[in-house]
């Protein structure tokens, strides 16, 4: 439970600027202190929680960072919660969903809120610290987690972690270790290269690199990382924390800011439902919230009446087990052998012929939450999505409940946001820089209707079986479009196994992606324009080109391969696809195709008025098409 949220600091957010109807906001920080009784049914899940100290009460406590965003009036806002989890200790939201910068972590200006959009809806956003490993630098969100020992003696593990330059956390002078090791004699410790996972790893011998301290190695001196290239470390690890309270947390914040009447000094007014929305991570750790059965608190409340995760495919987080690393996402080529998915993937009940076992992420507790799930073309590549609408070998579609949705946004890249770039750093083909975040915004919208008033959202969206739409990886009918790598082979997904020392799975499930039209753009899903009036094909893949390991699925990265301009053009290239001239007659046509594509999307409430228009005005302003 929740004992006191112990308030820092109130100030104005944006020197009071008014977001529409809702007027100004304040910013709220402070840190949330709390403890759980170990023996609790709802958290005696929580790994190592037996062998926490505990307080005089016989609880293990914790504290977290807190940071909230109120209307100033309350009355002027929705009285709801808007939770983020937060990524890494980041805070995504205004990057994301208000099409705003990206890497800002203490929002306090106009243009760090990019427009504004969950601020004129009027909610009152929260965030709080999880993981007790994030940063917290510059306004980063943490836990206080204690460290579980046996008897009052460390535990110590063996434990295995990759390290890859050049993709994810940029280029790497050093490589930081997740726990502390237990000996810095590199004898006790191992540290191997290879290109690719299925390599046999070769190991580094002794002075090709060394222990700066008990949390970090590097490489001897003028050896440098190579790019792409996985580094496998194995040591002995002491001192775990007891990371999984993260859980509880979250859980203990949230009811607090709900239930307890003397939570309105910290929201500012009474709270009438809480929804949650997490991008990449945090989806897959709202996911794990959910399946883990932390969605109900100590009272037997529901905590989260509603959840958007997006950008989580069917994965959770390596979070709830001794020694955990729950900053891992396993792709293709990186982290893959971490566990990250364990059935049930899918809402509904089913049977898993792999495991033997049944179930589903619901818990059927009553204190399941309504729940949208919107993903990218990525994680149908690289994060097993298709497992979320269809059976565990991917051999029929299968029926959700009605408390469940799921929506592929076609054409679209994992983190793909406002202003994405187009180049290609480590990839052969340029990025993708198709915006999913309309579709995301116009979802949000009516998950809290279906919260609120009991609207039900649109149908899921997404390719299937039945309908053709939903095919393996080799099959999807991509052109041959010329000097562009072409990707034929999804990120396998098999039951957990011994993440320590891995070894190739016997068995995998059956994961398939979406069918492509003539152009290469795919032909099911949400059709935002630029699909639905395409100038380009985008997908959700890409492969890396040498100095990386070629040919490996590149790690989140999709691809946007141009139409020709014109007849010429295309013939030139000997390109399958029309050009841009023969497609369009001229702007105003290109302008009243896109029209019509805004308003089907608006009147199935995938997209939002105000979105429509930015379209349509970009549409007046396309460059691409003859005036």
């Amino acid at each position: 439970m929740l004992l006191s949220i112990d308030i820092a600091r109130v100030e104005p957010l944006a020197d009071g600027a008014p977001f529409g109807k809702v007027g100004a906001y304040e910013r709220v920080i402070g840190t949330a202190k709390g403890e759980v009784d170990p023996h609790h049914p709802g958290n005696r899940g929580i790994a190592l929680i037996d062998k926490a100290p505990v307080n005089a009460r016989g609880r293990v406590e914790y504290s977290a960072d807190v940071f909230i965003l109120r209307p100033k009036d309350p009355t002027r806002g929705n009285g709801r919660i808007l939770y983020e989890v937060n990524n890494r200790g980041r805070k995504m939201l205004f990057g994301n969903i208000a099409d705003g910068p990206q890497g800002v972590n203490d929002p306090k200006t106009l243009a760090d809120l990019g427009n504004g959009f969950p601020l004129r809806q009027g909610y009152t956003l929260v965030w709080s610290g999880w993981d007790p490993d994030a940063p917290r630098a510059n306004m980063g969100l943490g836990l206080t987690a204690p460290v579980a020992t046996d008897g009052g003696q460390p535990i110590v593990k063996t434990v295995r972690e990759e390290f890859v330059s050049g993709t994810r956390a940029g280029n790497l002078d050093a490589f930081k270790l997740s726990h502390e090791a237990a000996s810095l004699d590199p004898s006790k410790a191992r540290l191997t290269v290879r290109a690719r996972a299925a390599d046999p790893p070769q190991e580094l011998p002794a002075g090709h690199w060394s222990f700066v301290d008990a949390r970090t190695i590097k490489l001897g001196a003028g050896d440098k990382p190579k790019p792409g290239y996985l580094y496998e470390f194995h040591y002995q690890a002491r001192n775990p924390k007891v990371q999984a309270l993260g859980f509880a947390a979250t859980r203990d914040v949230v009811s607090f800011l709900r239930y307890d009447p003397t939570a309105i000094a910290v929201t500012g007014g009474k709270i009438s439902h809480a929804l949650a929305i997490g991008f990449s991570q945090a989806g897959r750790y709202l996911r794990n919230h959910i399946a883990e059965g932390f969605n109900r608190d100590e009272d037997s409340r529901p905590v989260f009446d509603g959840v958007h995760s997006h950008i989580a495919g069917v994965g959770r987080i390596f979070f709830n087990t001794p020694f955990a690393q729950p900053a891992r996402t396993g792709t293709q080529h990186e982290d893959h052998d971490f566990p990250e998915n364990e059935f049930p993937f899918s809402t509904a009940a089913l049977s898993d012929p792999l495991t033997g076992t049944s179930g589903s992420l619901f818990r059927g507790d009553g204190c399941d939450p309504k729940l949208i799930e919107t993903n990218t073309s990525t994680e149908y590549w690289q994060k097993g999505a298709s497992l979320l609408h269809t059976d565990p070998l991917g051999q029929r579609d299968v029926a959700l409940p009605d408390n469940s949705r799921v929506y592929m946004i076609a054409g679209t890249q994992h983190g793909g946001r406002a202003g994405a770039s187009t180049d290609r750093g480590p990839n052969v083909n340029p990025r993708n820089p198709h915006n999913p975040m309309p579709a995301v915004r116009a979802l949000l919208v009516a998950l809290d209707e279906w919260v609120v008033s009991g609207r039900p959202p649109p149908t899921s969206r997404v390719p299937t079986l039945a309908a053709g739409t939903l095919v393996e990886p080799g099959k999807t009918g991509f052109p041959a479009i010329p000097d562009a790598a072409i990707v034929r082979t999804t990120n396998q997904v098999a039951p957990p196994g011994d993440w320590v020392h891995p070894r190739p799975p016997a068995k995998a499930y059956r994961t398939l992606v979406c069918k492509v039209d003539a152009d290469g753009n795919e032909a099911a899903g949400i059709h935002l324009p630029d699909i639905a009036v395409p100038l380009a094909t985008y997908t959700g893949w890409n492969e890396y080109k040498t100095p990386y390991p070629a040919g490996e699925l590149a790690d989140r990265d999709g691809s946007c391969l141009p139409f020709p301009v014109d007849k010429a053009a295309r013939q030139a290239a000997g390109d399958p696809r029309p050009s841009i001239a023969e497609r369009y007659a001229n702007g105003p046509d290109y302008v009243a195709k896109v029209q019509a594509a805004v308003q089907a999307l608006v009147m199935d409430r995938l997209m939002l008025a105000e979105d429509a228009e930015r379209y349509l005005d970009r549409a007046r302003r396309e460059p691409r098409v003859a005036p």
